[in-house]
């Protein structure tokens, strides 16, 4: 009998053309699947909430009505905190003009100096005050965004809110017939609830420490950055980065080079040792995820879902990898890859 197998690379060369397929079919209704996804994260992180009232013996629109809650306080809380502040920065950038133009000069001539005006000035020539503002208002602008789309949001966590009861008594019941599938998915709600949990806790600290340092270091806007601070510890390897620019920047326009060099150090002393030495002893296994194949998530959501893809890139990941490999014990060997995690035999 002839064996009509497919050759292993051609076999790969397909998956790899499917799932660019599928990347480039998800980017294109990105302002769907972004909000969609966010809402889902957001409804299995409070479950616990509703399991609980469950136990109690609360009635069925209690255990929907508080999780609900819960969320819409956090979201709205955070959209309208990081409005107002955005609002603030775009109106405080352009009284640092007349600060900007003298850093500049002061560059100038310490590249005349040292020999290097030319390279200087071409860097320079890209940075002006009138950009500062466009990114201000840019800044303004995304927030509104998330403001309109805020409704799309409402109505997904209700949605959701509503099915999760039904969802859990599904997969109760076909947790015989299917069981890698429903024990995949399982293990994915129990890793991001245990992420988020993790990373929130941590964020919170970092984004509190934050802010006493900025104020103390007499920064403009200590709770901005703060607030920056929390939201940018959910995105893997490059989200201190992230956070320290803005706040960086603004601390050299207000107090100079000196200024700069003490908000770096002390992000550096607060976030970097938080953030890795601390944060994962606490957060152990439960991402699952090899250190590149957390970068390359990074990369791959951040391009396909933009922002909200970096913020979700690890839930997202975890997601792919409950449905993709989690779900087929043929798989191990793959989903060892991506873990690091040699299965047993």
């Amino acid at each position: 009998m002839t064996d009509r197998t497919l050759p292993r690379p051609l076999v790969m060369l397909l998956v790899a053309a499917a799932a660019v397929i599928a990347l480039a079919g998800i980017k294109a209704i990105d302002a769907v699947v972004g909000p969609v996804v966010l809402a889902l994260v957001l409804t299995i992180a409070v479950s616990p909430i509703r399991a609980w009232l469950t136990r109690k013996g609360a009635p069925a629109w209690v255990a929907v009505a508080v999780p609900f809650t819960v969320v819409m306080v956090f979201l709205i809380g955070m959209v309208a905190t990081l409005t107002a502040a955005v609002v603030e920065l775009a109106v405080l950038v352009p009284s640092y003009t007349d600060e900007f133009g003298r850093l500049v000069t002061q560059a100038q001539l310490w590249a005349a100096e040292h020999g290097i005006s030319p390279q200087v000035n071409k860097a320079l020539q890209s940075l002006n005050p009138a950009q500062i503002l466009e990114f201000a208002q840019g800044l303004v602008s995304g927030v509104m965004g998330v403001v309109t789309s805020l409704f799309l949001m409402v109505v997904l966590l209700l949605a959701m809110s509503l099915d999760a009861p039904i969802i859990s008594r599904v997969m109760a019941a076909a947790a015989a017939e299917r069981p890698a599938m429903v024990g995949a998915l399982t293990t994915f709600a129990s890793k991001t609830r245990r992420y988020i949990l993790v990373s929130t806790i941590f964020g919170l600290i970092c984004a509190a420490l934050d802010v006493v340092a900025l104020y103390f270091l007499e920064v403009p806007l200590p709770l901005l950055w703060g607030l920056l601070a929390l939201i940018t510890n959910y995105i893997p390897n490059i989200g201190f980065v992230v956070g320290l620019v803005p706040p960086a920047l603004l601390a050299l326009l207000t107090g100079g080079f000196r200024g700069l060099v003490l908000v770096v150090v002390a992000y550096i002393l607060i976030n970097v040792v938080v953030q890795s030495f601390i944060q994962p002893k606490f957060l152990g296994d439960a991402v699952g995820l090899t250190t590149t194949a957390t970068f390359l998530s990074l990369i791959i959501w951040a391009w396909v879902l933009g922002a909200l893809g970096a913020l979700l890139a690890i839930p997202l990941t975890l997601l792919v990898r409950a449905v993709l490999i989690d779900s087929d014990p043929a798989a191990k060997w793959t989903g060892a890859l991506v873990s690091g995690e040699i299965p047993r035999k």
